[in-house]
């Protein structure tokens, strides 16, 4: 009895060990995790005022983004008793009650349909010609802003290798200042320094060029879908 109860004490003691062990392992990994997110903090505020611009670009290009991709899926709600309701109105002459849907409705599609409406005493021809000339307009709102994604997706990684000439130039100018007393970590300091900046800006520029192709797919997307409406509308209700 009296050697059983010294198992269970030492294997108490074992089991307390353990649990201090491993506590004490994911305390050493989440302070490893802290440290490194000061770190890279840290780093990046070693990059000086070109990581502030990059920055700005980052949060400029994330706004047109989730912007744009709003007006995108308010665009591309479709009804699809719309077209039949234009339908049924022009056939029956009311004119007016279809101009009022289009203008309830209020998508590219609908004020396309708008334009193609207020022409329809004229032949297909000209319907289709004012149709088109309404979507290009449609399709200029749906662009604005995709220049500015595509300028900072090219325009990132070069202010980003700029920090780093600059930062160089630093460092090199350090070192020359310091004469015969001349540290590697110096200059090994200032390099990594230097390259913090191409770093963002690659990042930067990465994320901008996908969000800009993304962007660029659903504008193509919605100009297919104003062609084909264009082509139905005008053979359908056109002279």
């Amino acid at each position: 009895m009296h050697y059983l109860n010294m198992f269970l004490q030492t294997t108490s003691i074992a089991q307390t060990l353990g649990d201090t062990v491993a506590q004490s392992q994911v305390a050493v990994q989440l302070a490893e995790e802290t440290s490194n997110r000061i770190n890279m903090l840290e780093m990046a505020v070693k990059g000086g005022w070109i990581m502030i611009v990059l920055l700005i670009l980052s949060l400029i290009c994330f706004y047109i983004f989730f912007n744009r991709l709003a007006v995108y899926r308010k665009a591309a709600v479709k009804d699809p008793s719309f077209f039949d309701r234009i339908k049924d109105y022009m056939k029956n002459g009311e004119t007016k009650s279809a101009l009022i849907l289009c203008r309830a409705t209020n998508t590219p599609l609908s004020r396309i349909a708008e334009k193609g409406i207020g022409l329809a005493d004229r032949d297909a021809k000209d319907i289709q010609m004012g149709m088109e000339n309404a979507a290009n307009i449609e399709i200029a709102k749906l662009e604005k802003g995709l220049s500015g994604v595509s300028t900072i997706a090219s325009g990132a990684p070069m202010i980003g290798f700029l920090g780093t000439v600059t930062g160089m130039v630093r460092a090199f100018w350090e070192m020359a200042n310091a004469g015969n007393n001349i540290d590697i970590s110096l200059l090994s300091g200032g390099i990594y320094e230097a390259l913090i900046t191409t770093v963002g800006g690659l990042i930067v520029g990465i994320i901008a060029l996908f969000a800009y192709n993304y962007l660029v797919t659903r504008v193509d997307w919605l100009v297919n879908e104003m062609e084909s409406f264009i082509q139905d509308f005008t053979v359908n209700l056109g002279k």
